[in-house]
């Protein structure tokens, strides 16, 4: 999309999991995108009007693309402010011209002007996009609060350690604060944790030396956060498919790690499931 225009957007729907903007399609439509970055688990599209859209996977969002291969446009349904494509209609695609090469949990459709089609893809609706101004931005309270992305060359043991030095709280619970470290799930954490060796029920601090300075143990799990999310972005992991991880979602099964002969314990720490060796998880 960087250095696209915009020409079209199309939303299926009033809402994802807030309703969109009125002018949602209106201050896109025509733009320039100057950039798309990743900001914790926010996509934010930089537009040469100077608004950003902000967007949000949720649970269950995904982006696919397409070629056009014939400008022959489907009939859309005006509903509200918003553009609708009815699901139990055989129409054809914006683009191809095929019947029924939308999905149903196809939500919003952007034609750029090299024409790509772009279709975010959403069944369980708890992603969003909205479009803000250079002040809100600046100004969004939960942007604002997000601590450093852990893939940064910036981010190391020294960063961590200013955070959880005063953390009395579980490592697993602190780091899936989004203050703490922005952009770590809830799989990535557990995955990290098992990979350094570190249990998630320890307390926060007790990797960060009294005066400050971060333990070996920090710099390992540091190592430990960068290698998993490298390695789940280059083979593009998503639950559900293959079961790629070592720890999540494996409760009952021998611990993978050489030597240990553990089993993987399933525990609820914040409302969510951790997954780890209880053996070799210290």
């Amino acid at each position: 999309m960087a250095g696209k225009r915009i020409v079209r957007v199309v939303t299926r729907r009033g809402n994802l999991r807030y309703e969109f903007l009125p002018d949602f399609a209106r201050r896109l439509e025509g733009q320039i995108v100057r950039s798309v970055r990743r900001r914790a688990k926010y996509l934010v599209i930089e537009l040469g009007s100077g608004d950003a859209l902000l967007m949000h996977l949720g649970m269950s969002g995904s982006f696919r693309m397409m070629r056009a291969r014939a400008l022959k446009r489907a009939p859309y349904e005006h509903v509200g402010h918003y553009e609708h494509v009815g699901h139990d209609e055989h129409v054809g695609h914006p683009f191809t011209g095929c019947r029924d090469e939308y999905d149903k949990h196809d939500h919003v459709v952007f034609e750029m002007s090299n024409g790509t089609v772009v279709i975010f893809n959403d069944p369980r609706r708890f992603g969003f996009m909205t479009v803000l101004s250079p002040a809100e931005m600046q100004e969004h309270s939960t942007l604002a609060a997000l601590g450093p992305e852990p893939l940064a060359r910036r981010f190391g043991g020294t960063d961590l350690a200013k955070e959880l030095g005063r953390r009395r709280t579980p490592l697993k619970i602190a780091l899936s604060d989004q203050r703490v470290v922005a952009g770590l799930g809830n799989i990535y954490v557990s995955e990290a944790l098992h990979r350094a060796g570190l249990s998630p029920r320890r307390r926060a601090s007790t990797l960060v030396t009294r005066t400050g300075e971060p333990r070996p143990a920090l710099d390992d799990l540091v190592r430990a956060i960068k290698d998993v999310l490298r390695v789940a972005i280059r083979n593009q992991y998503r639950t559900g498919v293959n079961d790629p991880f070592l720890v999540y979602d494996r409760e009952g099964e021998r611990c993978p790690r050489r030597g240990c002969g553990g089993t993987i314990k399933r525990i609820v720490q914040g409302g969510r499931s951790t997954f780890y060796c209880p053996v070799c998880q210290t």
